[in-house]
């Protein structure tokens, strides 16, 4: 149990970790959230894959696969760079219920698995990113609260508009970190759903634009966070955050990938708004 303020904003609130208990079982708030964030996504990719060009029976078999590697690779991902901790709690490894993944983790391990199937399907790879970026970024913005409910994730000390105190803050004004990155995601979300139906000329785009967007958001969030995951080796003798570092390598990328291909055009605008005609057509009949 935590006693919650938002000063900034006069808000107060007392928040559980557990939603409910079963007997001696407890359900968290955390796993709820983020399980609701993979439903939401699953939900979106299914019913807009058209828009993407993917076949949406053969991208429910890429999402089941890419599920359960994401799961996998999100607490891979925590443990290895945790593995001070977990080589001498090993019982741990496998207790997901107070936290413990990584996001960066889970789109590693998500992908891998979805795009084996994909190949396996004779998917066009592409178009699969797209969509799946859109469907992580979606997972992202609801999955953050589960930080909140656990009330971790959070930052540096600060006197700003939203800063928060708790209990697990120890009753000092912190940035909240995980609000940050929920609110940018679904911002996120937002921009590349409608870039999706205007403004998209070529299957990948979606995908660069993701790498850029939330690479510059965690690059800047990481470094007020108080649990951040490090490399094992100093560059000029500073400690080089792991999420911070793969950040600037993925906004790296993303900017060079849609400069070169500023020039392409797969004519996907014209097919979105084909589409949508077809749609209105349908309604009016």
């Amino acid at each position: 149990m935590f006693n919650v303020s938002f000063p900034g904003l006069g808000i107060d609130l007392t928040i559980n970790r557990v939603a409910f208990s079963i007997g001696n079982f407890s359900v968290y708030w955390y796993g709820i959230l983020i399980a609701t964030g993979m439903l939401l996504a699953v939900i979106y990719a299914y019913f807009n894959a058209k828009y993407f060009d993917v076949d949406k029976n053969k991208l429910f078999d890429c999402i089941i696969v890419g599920t359960i590697t994401a799961v996998i690779g999100a607490r891979l991902y925590y443990v290895i760079f945790r593995w001070d901790h977990y080589s001498q709690n090993l019982g741990e490894i496998f207790d997901l219920r107070d936290g413990g993944i990584a996001i960066y983790g889970s789109i590693i391990g998500g992908l891998l698995g979805g795009l084996i199937v994909a190949k396996i399907k004779k998917m066009k790879i592409m178009p699969t990113l797209d969509i799946a970026m859109i469907g992580f970024i979606i997972g992202q913005a609801v999955g953050r609260w589960g930080n909140f409910f656990n009330q971790e994730a959070f930052g540096t000390p600060t006197d700003s508009l939203f800063r928060m105190v708790s209990e697990g803050t120890e009753n000092v004004a912190v940035h909240p970190c995980f609000l940050y990155e929920s609110v940018w995601c679904a911002l996120g979300f937002v921009f590349l759903h409608i870039f999706n139906r205007k403004f998209q000329k070529y299957h990948g785009q979606i995908f660069y634009l993701y790498l850029v967007w939330y690479g510059a958001e965690r690059m800047i969030v990481e470094s007020l966070r108080t649990d951040s995951l490090y490399l094992p080796i100093k560059i000029f003798g500073n400690d080089i955050r792991v999420s911070q570092a793969l950040s600037f390598v993925l906004v790296i990328v993303g900017i060079v990938m849609l400069i070169i291909n500023r020039k392409k055009d797969d004519g996907m605008q014209n097919r979105n708004k084909n589409k949508n005609i077809d749609k209105e057509k349908a309604v009016d009949d």
